[in-house]
């Protein structure tokens, strides 16, 4: 069984040549993916303790997950986790005394400085959630926009450890009158000599996202790695990732969204060719999505004998995800799948599995997922200049050919 597939993680194109990704349909993307082979990345320093082979080095402070590193066991491992850094990670020194680090609060009725050793002694909650990248999926994109061209690699589903927000805000007389967004600013060091505004790392989301909010230390059962945001992060589930803000010095309740450029002009819902203002949608709540991580051998051979186990994974951003369906045949037809491993909460994905048949033929293998609100996930795309928010199930597709 020889499998040819027309959405594949890069580590999968380098293998031929590009006449022959041009042939599988992928001429779009072929050149970029050759160039990568010619040229594979080591690992940063301050991640080298990942695991190099499960992921994808695009630059120092952008790493892929390779699709087939993904597994079924639900959680994603800190060391195959993506990267994304909007700005250089901050020295190692500030996770030398990791209770040392500290958050001002602000917007609230008794605004203070706190510790981590602090924070620690005023709550403590666990959520598991999917961590995903806005871009997630703009490799997809035949407008080939601007920025990492991710596949379904930058994201993961991850286990954070905090005090819940809400608590902190009750600690300190609960939130001013007038404040409608929750504002988070980044700890990297600056330039100097330029506007900090028009670098730092500060976003906004509604106020109401404090509820399920937490300033997380911990991840996966281990302190937050400098590289994900440690000592100090504030994680805003069901939230794509530039919101959940590393490094987190100041947490904010404000009247109005932050006017720095990574909030009114960056991150924006942009019409194909525009540019990026305040007036378009920010990139916020994730919707819902799924893609199938297997059968997709490293060796281009499936098992002999025809059966297979359809497996991916589903999440739904601020709901749940009710249901999964899997199609054999491009999405003219669809069967139910059934949820494995346990269910983790609304915000986590969940692993999804159809066991099938395949004889001999092409099939092209596509998941829709569908949350408890009764969104279904799209078949196209939504077109913009930055390839955000890619949750369509068509671009997502693998096409499988049995010899």
């Amino acid at each position: 069984m020889t499998v040819a597939l027309t959405s594949l993680p890069r580590r999968r194109l380098l293998t031929g040549s590009a006449a022959a990704l041009a042939g599988a349909g992928l001429a779009s993307w072929s050149q970029g993916a050759l160039a990568q082979a010619a040229a594979a990345k080591p690992l940063p320093a301050y991640v080298g303790w990942k695991n190099a082979s499960d992921v994808i080095v695009h630059s120092s402070t952008t790493l892929e997950t390779k699709r087939s590193a993904f597994g079924t066991s639900g959680i994603t491992p800190s060391n195959q986790l993506y990267l994304r850094n909007n700005l250089p990670a901050p020295d190692a020194t500030i996770v030398a005394d990791r209770d040392a680090w500290e958050v001002t609060v602000a917007g609230v009725k008794s605004p203070r400085k706190l510790t981590v050793r602090e924070l620690k002694t005023l709550g403590l909650e666990t959520v598991t959630m999917v961590l995903q990248c806005s871009g997630n999926g703009r490799g997809f994109f035949p407008s080939k926009p601007s920025g990492t061209p991710w596949t379904v690699g930058a994201a993961g589903c991850v286990v954070w450890s905090g005090v819940p927000v809400r608590a902190v805000v009750e600690s300190l007389g609960g939130v001013s009158a007038g404040m409608r967004f929750m504002t988070g600013t980044g700890g990297e060091k600056l330039p100097e000599g330029i506007d900090p505004k028009s670098i730092m790392v500060e976003r906004s989301v509604p106020a109401a996202a404090m509820q399920d909010a937490l300033l997380a230390w911990e991840m996966n059962g281990e302190p937050i790695p400098l590289a994900h945001g440690g000592p100090l992060r504030l994680i805003v589930p069901g939230y794509q990732g530039v919101n959940n803000i590393k490094y987190i010095k100041q947490l904010a309740f404000t009247a109005q969204e932050s006017d720095a450029k990574i909030m009114s002009h960056g991150y924006r819902m942009s019409p194909p060719g525009g540019k990026g203002d305040p007036s378009q949608p920010s990139v916020q709540e994730m919707s819902v999505k799924s893609w199938i991580n297997s059968p997709l051998p490293e060796s281009g051979t499936l098992a002999a004998g025809g059966t297979v186990q359809i497996q991916g994974v589903a999440f739904g951003g601020l709901h749940a995800v009710k249901g999964v369906e899997v199609s054999i045949d491009g999405g003219k037809t669809w069967q139910k799948a059934r949820f494995i491993g346990p269910d983790m909460g609304k915000y986590a994905w969940r692993q999804f599995v159809l066991q099938a048949r395949l004889p001999a033929g092409t099939y092209t293998l596509a998941s829709r997922a569908t949350d408890t609100a009764g969104n279904v996930q799209p078949e196209t795309r939504g077109e913009n200049q930055s390839g955000y928010n890619n949750t369509s199930w068509a671009d997502h597709a693998v096409k499988v050919t049995v010899a």
